[in-house]
Protein backbone atom coordinates (compact mmCIF):
# COMPACT_ATOMS: atom_id res chain seq x y z
CA UNK A 1 0.00 0.00 0.00
CA UNK A 2 1.16 3.63 -1.00
CA UNK A 3 0.97 6.31 1.64
CA UNK A 4 1.73 9.79 1.82
CA UNK A 5 3.23 11.88 4.70
CA UNK A 6 1.26 15.47 3.94
CA UNK A 7 2.84 17.53 7.27
CA UNK A 8 5.73 18.37 5.28
CA UNK A 9 6.12 21.44 3.47
CA UNK A 10 4.73 22.29 -0.38
CA UNK A 11 8.02 21.47 -1.28
CA UNK A 12 8.41 18.26 0.24
CA UNK A 13 4.24 17.61 -0.01
CA UNK A 14 5.00 17.93 -4.03
CA UNK A 15 8.07 15.97 -4.16
CA UNK A 16 6.81 13.43 -1.95
CA UNK A 17 3.33 12.80 -4.63
CA UNK A 18 5.85 12.53 -7.65
CA UNK A 19 7.30 9.90 -6.28
CA UNK A 20 4.37 8.12 -4.69
CA UNK A 21 2.98 8.80 -7.91
CA UNK A 22 6.25 7.18 -9.82
CA UNK A 23 5.65 4.33 -7.51
CA UNK A 24 2.16 4.16 -8.67
CA UNK A 25 2.59 4.00 -12.17
CA UNK A 26 5.20 1.55 -11.96
CA UNK A 27 2.83 -0.46 -9.54
CA UNK A 28 0.15 -0.42 -11.88
CA UNK A 29 2.13 -1.54 -15.09
CA UNK A 30 2.83 -4.58 -13.19
CA UNK A 31 -0.20 -5.84 -13.06
CA UNK A 32 -1.26 -6.86 -16.42
CA UNK A 33 1.61 -8.98 -15.98
CA UNK A 34 0.87 -10.34 -12.64
CA UNK A 35 -2.32 -11.11 -13.21
CA UNK A 36 -1.94 -13.09 -16.60
CA UNK A 37 0.56 -15.55 -14.66
CA UNK A 38 -2.32 -15.31 -11.57
CA UNK A 39 -5.16 -16.27 -14.29
CA UNK A 40 -3.41 -18.87 -16.25
CA UNK A 41 -2.80 -21.88 -15.58
CA UNK A 42 -4.59 -21.71 -12.30
CA UNK A 43 -4.36 -25.30 -12.16
CA UNK A 44 -1.96 -28.92 -13.34
CA UNK A 45 -2.63 -29.38 -17.32
CA UNK A 46 -3.95 -32.41 -18.33
CA UNK A 47 -2.57 -34.06 -21.58
CA UNK A 48 -4.94 -36.48 -22.64
CA UNK A 49 -3.89 -39.21 -25.62
CA UNK A 50 -5.66 -42.01 -27.39
CA UNK A 51 -3.07 -44.76 -26.39
CA UNK A 52 -2.27 -46.81 -23.53
CA UNK A 53 1.12 -46.78 -21.28
CA UNK A 54 4.30 -47.46 -22.60
CA UNK A 55 3.34 -47.13 -26.31
CA UNK A 56 5.52 -44.33 -28.30
CA UNK A 57 2.79 -41.67 -27.97
CA UNK A 58 2.69 -42.23 -24.12
CA UNK A 59 6.86 -42.05 -23.77
CA UNK A 60 6.62 -38.95 -26.03
CA UNK A 61 3.55 -36.90 -24.07
CA UNK A 62 5.29 -37.81 -20.31
CA UNK A 63 9.12 -37.06 -21.34
CA UNK A 64 7.17 -33.46 -23.16
CA UNK A 65 5.12 -32.82 -20.82
CA UNK A 66 7.87 -32.98 -17.71
CA UNK A 67 9.38 -30.31 -19.60
CA UNK A 68 6.39 -27.90 -20.45
CA UNK A 69 5.82 -28.37 -16.52
CA UNK A 70 8.80 -26.22 -15.99
CA UNK A 71 7.84 -23.57 -18.10
CA UNK A 72 4.12 -23.59 -16.70
CA UNK A 73 4.71 -23.75 -13.44
CA UNK A 74 2.01 -26.48 -13.12
CA UNK A 75 2.37 -30.37 -13.44
CA UNK A 76 1.39 -31.29 -16.86
CA UNK A 77 -0.78 -34.87 -15.96
CA UNK A 78 -0.96 -37.55 -18.58
CA UNK A 79 -3.99 -39.00 -19.00
CA UNK A 80 -4.78 -42.36 -21.31
CA UNK A 81 -7.78 -42.99 -22.85
CA UNK A 82 -7.27 -45.96 -25.82
CA UNK A 83 -10.43 -47.24 -27.71
CA UNK A 84 -12.11 -47.12 -30.84
CA UNK A 85 -9.10 -46.34 -33.15
CA UNK A 86 -8.25 -43.34 -31.17
CA UNK A 87 -11.57 -41.74 -31.01
CA UNK A 88 -12.52 -42.84 -27.03
CA UNK A 89 -9.42 -40.17 -26.22
CA UNK A 90 -10.12 -37.50 -28.62
CA UNK A 91 -13.75 -37.33 -27.60
CA UNK A 92 -12.94 -36.55 -23.95
CA UNK A 93 -10.45 -34.05 -24.88
CA UNK A 94 -13.16 -32.41 -27.79
CA UNK A 95 -15.54 -32.07 -24.21
CA UNK A 96 -13.32 -30.54 -21.95
CA UNK A 97 -13.18 -26.87 -20.91
CA UNK A 98 -12.24 -24.84 -23.16
CA UNK A 99 -9.74 -23.15 -20.62
CA UNK A 100 -6.30 -24.17 -21.61
CA UNK A 101 -5.96 -26.89 -18.85
CA UNK A 102 -6.71 -29.69 -21.01
CA UNK A 103 -4.86 -30.38 -24.27
CA UNK A 104 -4.46 -33.42 -26.61
CA UNK A 105 -1.12 -34.97 -27.54
CA UNK A 106 -2.42 -35.98 -30.84
CA UNK A 107 -0.98 -39.12 -32.87
CA UNK A 108 -2.28 -37.16 -35.81
CA UNK A 109 -1.65 -39.37 -39.06
CA UNK A 110 -3.79 -41.84 -36.48
CA UNK A 111 -6.32 -39.04 -36.10
CA UNK A 112 -6.40 -38.92 -40.28
CA UNK A 113 -6.80 -42.94 -40.33
CA UNK A 114 -9.99 -42.80 -38.18
CA UNK A 115 -11.42 -40.17 -39.48
CA UNK A 116 -11.57 -41.79 -42.87
CA UNK A 117 -12.14 -45.47 -41.47
CA UNK A 118 -14.81 -44.88 -39.06
CA UNK A 119 -17.98 -43.43 -39.59
CA UNK A 120 -18.59 -40.10 -38.52
CA UNK A 121 -17.13 -40.10 -35.00
CA UNK A 122 -18.62 -37.53 -32.58
CA UNK A 123 -15.38 -35.27 -32.29
CA UNK A 124 -12.94 -34.52 -35.58
CA UNK A 125 -9.24 -33.47 -34.66
CA UNK A 126 -9.43 -30.65 -37.49
CA UNK A 127 -12.94 -29.58 -36.54
CA UNK A 128 -13.32 -29.59 -32.50
CA UNK A 129 -9.69 -28.39 -31.85
CA UNK A 130 -6.69 -25.59 -32.54
CA UNK A 131 -3.24 -26.26 -33.14
CA UNK A 132 -0.84 -25.36 -30.52
CA UNK A 133 2.92 -27.34 -31.82
CA UNK A 134 3.68 -29.52 -33.75
CA UNK A 135 6.11 -32.02 -31.81
CA UNK A 136 8.11 -35.03 -33.09
CA UNK A 137 7.93 -37.33 -36.01
CA UNK A 138 7.87 -40.81 -34.79
CA UNK A 139 8.07 -43.81 -37.52
CA UNK A 140 6.35 -47.38 -37.20
CA UNK A 141 9.07 -50.05 -38.06
CA UNK A 142 8.04 -53.60 -40.11
CA UNK A 143 9.34 -56.20 -37.14
CA UNK A 144 8.44 -60.26 -36.82
CA UNK A 145 9.13 -62.78 -34.61
CA UNK A 146 12.65 -63.99 -34.30
CA UNK A 147 11.60 -67.14 -34.74
CA UNK A 148 10.08 -66.49 -38.22
CA UNK A 149 12.88 -67.34 -41.27
CA UNK A 150 12.33 -64.07 -43.17
CA UNK A 151 15.30 -61.76 -42.92
CA UNK A 152 14.26 -59.31 -45.14
CA UNK A 153 10.87 -57.92 -46.67
CA UNK A 154 11.26 -59.69 -49.79
CA UNK A 155 11.86 -63.05 -47.76
CA UNK A 156 8.77 -62.04 -45.37
CA UNK A 157 6.29 -61.53 -48.68
CA UNK A 158 7.49 -64.98 -50.41
CA UNK A 159 6.85 -66.78 -46.77
CA UNK A 160 3.32 -65.01 -46.60
CA UNK A 161 2.46 -65.83 -50.44
CA UNK A 162 3.80 -69.37 -49.91
CA UNK A 163 1.08 -70.05 -47.36
CA UNK A 164 -1.95 -67.66 -47.74
CA UNK A 165 -4.65 -67.48 -45.46
CA UNK A 166 -2.35 -69.07 -42.89
CA UNK A 167 -1.00 -66.27 -41.10
CA UNK A 168 -1.92 -63.12 -38.94
CA UNK A 169 -1.01 -59.87 -38.71
CA UNK A 170 -0.73 -57.69 -35.04
CA UNK A 171 -1.46 -53.99 -35.18
CA UNK A 172 -2.04 -51.46 -32.39
CA UNK A 173 -5.93 -51.55 -33.25
CA UNK A 174 -8.47 -51.53 -35.77
CA UNK A 175 -8.17 -48.18 -37.55
CA UNK A 176 -4.81 -47.03 -36.18
CA UNK A 177 -1.94 -46.36 -38.41
CA UNK A 178 -0.39 -49.77 -37.41
CA UNK A 179 -3.32 -51.40 -38.60
CA UNK A 180 -3.54 -49.01 -42.09
CA UNK A 181 -0.05 -49.62 -42.73
CA UNK A 182 -0.76 -53.49 -42.82
CA UNK A 183 -3.51 -53.19 -44.78
CA UNK A 184 -1.42 -50.96 -47.57
CA UNK A 185 1.38 -53.29 -47.02
CA UNK A 186 -1.09 -56.24 -47.83
CA UNK A 187 -2.61 -54.83 -50.94
CA UNK A 188 1.11 -53.97 -52.17
CA UNK A 189 2.53 -57.06 -52.40
CA UNK A 190 -0.69 -59.06 -52.81
CA UNK A 191 -0.96 -60.54 -49.59
CA UNK A 192 -3.86 -62.91 -47.52
CA UNK A 193 -3.47 -62.13 -44.07
CA UNK A 194 -5.72 -61.93 -41.05
CA UNK A 195 -5.54 -58.85 -39.15
CA UNK A 196 -5.59 -59.32 -35.39
CA UNK A 197 -6.15 -55.94 -33.35
CA UNK A 198 -4.93 -55.29 -29.94
CA UNK A 199 -5.38 -52.55 -27.64
CA UNK A 200 -1.60 -50.82 -28.14
CA UNK A 201 1.74 -52.14 -28.60
CA UNK A 202 1.88 -53.72 -24.85
CA UNK A 203 -0.80 -56.02 -25.57
CA UNK A 204 0.16 -56.52 -29.01
CA UNK A 205 4.11 -57.76 -28.70
CA UNK A 206 3.56 -60.89 -26.30
CA UNK A 207 1.80 -62.45 -28.73
CA UNK A 208 3.70 -61.15 -31.59
CA UNK A 209 7.08 -62.75 -30.11
CA UNK A 210 5.25 -65.38 -29.03
CA UNK A 211 4.90 -66.08 -32.88
CA UNK A 212 0.50 -65.73 -32.73
CA UNK A 213 1.40 -63.07 -35.55
CA UNK A 214 3.79 -62.69 -37.97
CA UNK A 215 4.28 -59.10 -38.96
CA UNK A 216 3.40 -55.80 -37.20
CA UNK A 217 4.08 -52.47 -37.83
CA UNK A 218 4.87 -50.94 -34.55
CA UNK A 219 6.35 -47.87 -32.64
CA UNK A 220 10.12 -48.12 -32.02
CA UNK A 221 10.29 -46.93 -28.91
CA UNK A 222 7.59 -49.85 -27.69
CA UNK A 223 8.85 -52.62 -30.32
CA UNK A 224 13.26 -51.57 -29.80
CA UNK A 225 13.58 -53.30 -26.82
CA UNK A 226 12.15 -56.78 -28.31
CA UNK A 227 14.75 -56.67 -30.86
CA UNK A 228 17.92 -55.66 -28.73
CA UNK A 229 16.87 -58.60 -26.76
CA UNK A 230 16.27 -60.78 -29.51
CA UNK A 231 12.99 -61.32 -29.79
CA UNK A 232 12.07 -59.77 -32.24
CA UNK A 233 13.41 -58.47 -35.94
CA UNK A 234 12.98 -55.74 -37.73
CA UNK A 235 13.28 -55.76 -41.40
CA UNK A 236 12.43 -52.11 -42.81
CA UNK A 237 11.17 -48.52 -41.07
CA UNK A 238 7.73 -47.51 -42.74
CA UNK A 239 9.06 -43.47 -43.29
CA UNK A 240 9.73 -41.60 -46.63
CA UNK A 241 13.54 -42.08 -45.58
CA UNK A 242 15.74 -43.71 -43.25
CA UNK A 243 16.14 -42.69 -39.91
CA UNK A 244 19.04 -41.87 -37.87
CA UNK A 245 18.76 -44.47 -35.00
CA UNK A 246 18.70 -47.14 -37.30
CA UNK A 247 21.09 -45.77 -40.54
CA UNK A 248 21.40 -49.59 -41.80
CA UNK A 249 17.49 -50.47 -41.48
CA UNK A 250 16.14 -49.73 -45.20
CA UNK A 251 12.58 -48.43 -45.89
CA UNK A 252 9.88 -50.29 -46.74
CA UNK A 253 9.80 -48.45 -50.25
CA UNK A 254 13.68 -49.35 -50.60
CA UNK A 255 12.60 -52.82 -50.16
CA UNK A 256 10.20 -53.53 -52.74
CA UNK A 257 6.73 -51.96 -52.08
CA UNK A 258 7.16 -48.92 -54.18
CA UNK A 259 5.09 -45.87 -52.96
CA UNK A 260 5.38 -46.84 -49.46
CA UNK A 261 5.59 -44.19 -46.81
CA UNK A 262 4.05 -43.20 -43.39
CA UNK A 263 5.31 -40.27 -41.14
CA UNK A 264 3.91 -40.55 -38.28
CA UNK A 265 3.18 -37.30 -36.96
CA UNK A 266 2.19 -36.17 -33.46
CA UNK A 267 1.51 -32.38 -32.10
CA UNK A 268 -0.06 -30.61 -29.23
CA UNK A 269 -3.74 -29.36 -30.31
CA UNK A 270 -6.32 -27.95 -27.51
CA UNK A 271 -9.81 -27.50 -27.43
CA UNK A 272 -11.72 -24.96 -30.24
CA UNK A 273 -11.87 -21.63 -27.78
CA UNK A 274 -9.25 -21.88 -25.99
CA UNK A 275 -8.22 -18.52 -25.17
CA UNK A 276 -5.27 -17.42 -27.58
CA UNK A 277 -3.21 -16.32 -24.11
CA UNK A 278 -3.18 -19.88 -23.15
CA UNK A 279 -2.98 -20.88 -26.61
CA UNK A 280 0.54 -18.44 -26.68
CA UNK A 281 1.90 -20.14 -23.05
CA UNK A 282 1.58 -23.58 -24.37
CA UNK A 283 3.12 -23.31 -27.27
CA UNK A 284 5.75 -21.18 -25.62
CA UNK A 285 6.06 -24.32 -22.86
CA UNK A 286 6.75 -26.62 -25.90
CA UNK A 287 9.00 -24.63 -27.47
CA UNK A 288 11.07 -24.80 -24.12
CA UNK A 289 10.65 -28.51 -24.29
CA UNK A 290 11.83 -29.07 -27.78
CA UNK A 291 14.98 -26.74 -26.83
CA UNK A 292 16.06 -29.14 -24.01
CA UNK A 293 19.37 -31.40 -25.41
CA UNK A 294 18.77 -33.91 -22.75
CA UNK A 295 15.00 -34.55 -24.08
CA UNK A 296 16.17 -34.39 -27.77
CA UNK A 297 19.14 -36.81 -27.33
CA UNK A 298 16.91 -39.34 -24.99
CA UNK A 299 14.38 -39.31 -27.52
CA UNK A 300 16.57 -39.78 -30.40
CA UNK A 301 17.85 -42.87 -28.81
CA UNK A 302 14.00 -44.20 -28.93
CA UNK A 303 13.73 -43.75 -32.32
CA UNK A 304 11.67 -40.32 -31.85
CA UNK A 305 12.60 -37.09 -33.80
CA UNK A 306 11.60 -33.93 -32.44
CA UNK A 307 11.06 -31.30 -34.61
CA UNK A 308 8.44 -28.01 -33.21
CA UNK A 309 6.60 -26.91 -35.85
CA UNK A 310 4.31 -23.58 -34.91
CA UNK A 311 0.69 -23.51 -34.88
CA UNK A 312 0.19 -22.38 -38.62
CA UNK A 313 2.37 -24.68 -40.12
CA UNK A 314 1.03 -27.30 -37.55
CA UNK A 315 -2.39 -26.87 -38.93
CA UNK A 316 -1.74 -27.05 -42.68
CA UNK A 317 0.52 -30.57 -41.69
CA UNK A 318 -2.60 -31.70 -40.08
CA UNK A 319 -4.91 -30.76 -43.37
CA UNK A 320 -2.03 -32.51 -45.48
CA UNK A 321 -2.10 -35.90 -43.61
CA UNK A 322 -6.07 -36.00 -43.30
CA UNK A 323 -6.14 -35.72 -47.63
CA UNK A 324 -3.01 -38.20 -47.88
CA UNK A 325 -5.00 -41.17 -45.73
CA UNK A 326 -8.03 -40.37 -46.47
CA UNK A 327 -7.09 -41.34 -50.19
CA UNK A 328 -5.25 -44.24 -48.49
CA UNK A 329 -8.05 -45.62 -47.13
CA UNK A 330 -10.32 -45.33 -49.56
CA UNK A 331 -7.81 -47.07 -51.69
CA UNK A 332 -7.31 -50.22 -49.34
CA UNK A 333 -10.82 -50.24 -48.75
CA UNK A 334 -10.85 -50.39 -44.91
CA UNK A 335 -14.05 -49.86 -43.37
CA UNK A 336 -14.56 -49.94 -39.23
CA UNK A 337 -17.36 -49.73 -37.20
Amino acid sequence: MLSFDFSTSPAGRRAALRGGGAALLLALAGLPAQAQTADWPQKPVQMVLSFPAAGATDILARAVGQKMSEALGQSVVVENRPGAGGNIGLLHAAKAAPDGHTVYMAAVTNAAIAAAAYPPQQAHLVKDFVPVAGVAIIPHMLVVPASLPAQSVGQLIGLLKKEPGRHNFASQGAGTLSHLESEVFKASAGLDIVHIPYKGSSQALPDLMAGSASLMFDSIPASMPHVKSGKLRVLAVASSKRIAMLPDVPTVAESGVKGFAADNVFGVVAPKGTPPAALAALAKAVRFAMESPELRQRMQEQGVELRYTPADEFGKLIGDEFRTWGRAVEQAKVRLE
